[in-house]
């Protein structure tokens, strides 16, 4: 599986191991990600891609307009038995 823009990755490596990321951005020297709250949109984290394990979520530029709404959807996909109802 490969890693895109946009896709819901989890890390494997780091103080944020086991939890779940959104790609915002790759680059030649690693992969930026954000999860709307450690990391917010406006300062996504560099990270090393072999640290990185792909998922086959896909989160859309709608979902996650906001560091809130990105927030509550990665929460959403890691605790699906939780998810809150709108």
């Amino acid at each position: 599986m490969e890693i895109k823009v946009g896709s819901v990755v989890i890390s494997k490596a780091g103080r944020d191991k086991g939890y779940y990321l959104k790609v915002v951005k790759i680059t030649g020297d690693g992969v930026y990600v954000c999860d709307g709250k450690e990391r917010p949109i406006e300062r996504p984290k560099k990270k090393n891609p072999l640290h990185l394990a792909p998922t086959h979520f896909v989160l859309s530029e709608g979902e996650t307009a906001t560091n809130r709404s990105l927030s509550r959807a990665l929460r959403n996909l890691q605790n699906p038995e939780k998810s809150e109802v709108e």
